[in-house]
This record gives structure tokens, sequence and C-alpha cells, in this order.
């Protein structure tokens, strides 16, 4: 029985690690530099070697929220089976794999959320309402919100109504806001996250909403203040890395919301062997890396290039949403699609300049692959799952 239940394990595992590179040669490993390679800001290879790395760091420090919620908080009355898992999991990571090899986009977290759920109404669990209604509110706001943004970051930046580089110190200062406020386990207590802002305003003497607000302004100013000195000693340079430090961020964060696509089935068995969650989050980023080193570039060349004709300006307000889209997710917990966030912003910022390279045929084929990526991995899972009860 003990041999039984440990390959049980390793075979959950494999699993994981199967659905960890295809989401890193998917929607983490391909979508955050996009924009920057469409804009010819950096090479596609050199977008895959980076990315990987800054999603590994990402699923480290940012991981546990969404992993905890793909892993407890999608269905009720039930705890997922090491046997369950591996049934969601690979119906997820198949799914995602063939639209990585077709060119498509498949949103990861509609896969994964679809068959977990359905493998968890087939083990005779409750559905959770609630967490459903926080998940389908975002995924049906992300296309309005972030495409809504990007559109008009993208006008404003290309008009002449507003000057470019204050404007430009503007919407660095806005990213400096966001990143004072970002959690990371290392900064908070056992078990939770806390941001800069609350790790370093406790130390001034004030009370925690005032400490937090300066240093939240602190970091504002200072990011606006390298911006707008960047841009009036290099233009173009200036646009250009504000553009991958941008990519940078967003892959950063990709690596915290996706990882808990790939090892949140795992948390209930695992967690019962007394394996900790960050060593979970460690072998999840290690998946994204591998497969963003090795899988991400066909879906960069992709996005990049099949959906918009995409300059710098337009990429940079493609990104800025993005990266407020995606954190808000890390910080609710919210399992999100990085393909329909990213998708959605460089939509939004080429049709502020007139329609100009948006694929609406592309888009279509986009959409309905997202909706049958949903649809077919709940019925996949749950007809996987009730098939293989029923032989064994």
């Amino acid at each position: 029985m003990a041999v039984v239940t440990v390959l049980t394990f390793l075979v959950a595992a494999a699993a994981s690690l199967f659905m960890a590179w295809s989401i890193g040669a998917g929607s983490s490993g391909s979508t955050p530099f996009a924009p920057a390679v469409g804009a010819n800001a950096i090479s596609v290879m050199r977008a895959g070697l980076i990315v990987g790395v800054l999603g590994f760091l990402g699923a480290v420090l940012q991981g546990a929220n969404v992993t905890e919620a793909v892993g407890t908080e999608l269905i009720g009355g039930v705890t997922l089976t090491a046997g369950a898992a591996i049934v969601a999991l690979i119906t997820a990571a198949a799914l995602v794999a063939i639209g990585v090899f077709a060119g498509y986009p498949i949103a990861t977290a509609f896969t994964v959320t679809g068959s977990v759920v359905g493998v968890g109404l087939a083990m005779g669990g409750d559905p959770a309402w609630a967490k459903y209604a926080e998940i389908l509110t975002l995924w049906v706001l992300t296309p309005f919100v972030g495409g809504g943004i990007a559109y008009v970051v993208a006008r404003a930046l290309m008009g002449e109504r507003f000057p470019e580089r204050p404007l430009t110190a503007v919407l660095g200062g806005f990213v400096g806001v966001i990143l004072a406020n970002i959690g990371f386990a290392m900064l908070g207590p056992d078990g939770e996250q806390a941001s800069v802002a609350e790790a370093l305003g406790g130390g001034l003497g004030l009370p925690e909403p005032a400490g937090v607000a300066a240093v939240t302004l602190a970091f504002a100013t200072l990011v606006a203040v390298g911006v707008y000195v960047d841009a009036g000693r290099d233009r173009e340079g200036a646009q250009r890395r504000f553009l991958l430090a941008m990519g940078g961020l967003v892959a950063f964060s990709a690596g915290g919301s996706q990882v808990g696509l790939a090892i949140g089935p795992l948390v209930p068995i695992f967690g019962e062997v007394g394996i900790p969650l960050w060593a979970l989050l460690v072998g999840g980023g290690v998946g994204l890396l591998i497969g963003s080193w090795t899988g991400a570039p066909r879906m960069i060349k992709a996005i990049s290039q099949d959906y918009a004709s995409m300059g710098p300006r337009r990429s940079i307000a493609a990104l800025i949403p993005s990266f407020a889209i995606a954190q808000t997710a890390v910080a609710f917990g919210i399992p999100v699609s990085f393909n329909e966030i990213i998708v959605s912003a460089i939509v939004g910022a080429g049709y502020a300049a007139g329609d100009a390279g948006v694929s609406r045929a592309k888009m279509g084929y986009t959409v309905l692959a997202w909706v049958a990526s949903l649809v077919g991995s709940f019925v996949l899972g749950f007809g996987i799952y009730s098939a293989v009860g029923l032989v064994l």
C-alpha cells in the first residue's frame, strides 16, 4: 500500500511539473515581454530567458495566495485526492500544450479552474459560489478595464495634448505606488505576506495608515523623478528602459499568479505529509523556468506580432494596466489568465492608433479558444474522473 501511495504522489508531482512547464511555455513565459518584443526593444530568445528567471522569483515570493485558493477554495465539502489532482492537472496541461503548439494562447486559469471544479464536483463536492463570483467578476472586467486603460494611456502618450516627458513620469509614479504596496512572503510573518510600505512604514513612528502612505508617496516620487530625469537625457532610450522594466514587473507578477495553477491541486495532499508550501512554490517555479526557456519563444512571437503592431508607447500603455490587474489578482488570491490580461491590453493599445494592426480574426479565434478551454476542461475533468471512478 505504501508503494502505491508513493507512486501516486510521484505521478501527481509529475503532472504538476508538466502543468508548470505548459504555463511557462504559454501564458507566464510568453505574455509579459510580448509587447516589448513587438516594439523591438528585446529579442525573442533573450525575453524568454529573462522572463523565466523573473517568473521563478515571483512564484517563490508571491505565489502562496493563488496556490492556496486553487487548492482549497474552488470546491467545498471535499478535499482533493492525489487521483483527483492528477486528472485535473493532466487535463488542463494537455489543453494548454495544444494551444502552445497550435500558436493560440489558451487561458491557463480557465483550463485549471474548469478542470479542478469539474473533478471536485465529480467527487461529490459543493460549488463554491462566492469564490466563483469573485473569479468571474475579474475575468469579465479584465478585457474592459485593461483594454480601456491601455487605450486611454496610449492615446495620451501618442497625442499632443499632454507633454510626453511629464506624462511618462506620472505613469512611472503610478507604477511606484503599486510597487510599494505589493505583498512579499519574506516581509510578512509566517504564512502571511507584507508590502514594502507596510514593512518600512511601521518603523517611522507614525500610525499604520500614515506610515504606509508616507512610504508609498516616497516610492512614487522616486520612480517618477527617475523616469523624468532619464527621459530628459535620452528620450528613446528611456522609453526602451521603461518598457523593459514594465515587462520585468509583469513577468514577476505572472510567476506569482500562475504558479498556483500548477501546484495548487497538490496543496491538500502534500500538506498531509508535512511538505511545506514554500517547497511546492520552489518546485513550481522551476517548472515555470524550464517552460519559459524551452517553449515560450513560439508564443512570444504569436502574441507580439499576430495581434497588433506595437510601438514603445503602446507597449508601455499595455503593460501598465496588465501589471496592476495581475497584482490585484495575486493580492486577492484569484486565478487569472495572463493571456486574457495581456491580449486585451495589446488590443486596446492597438486601437489607440486607429485599429493599427489589430487582427479581428485572430481575436475571434482567441476568445473562442478561451471559452472552449473553460467549458472543455470542466467537462473533461468531470467526465474523466467519473469514468476512472467507475472502473476502479
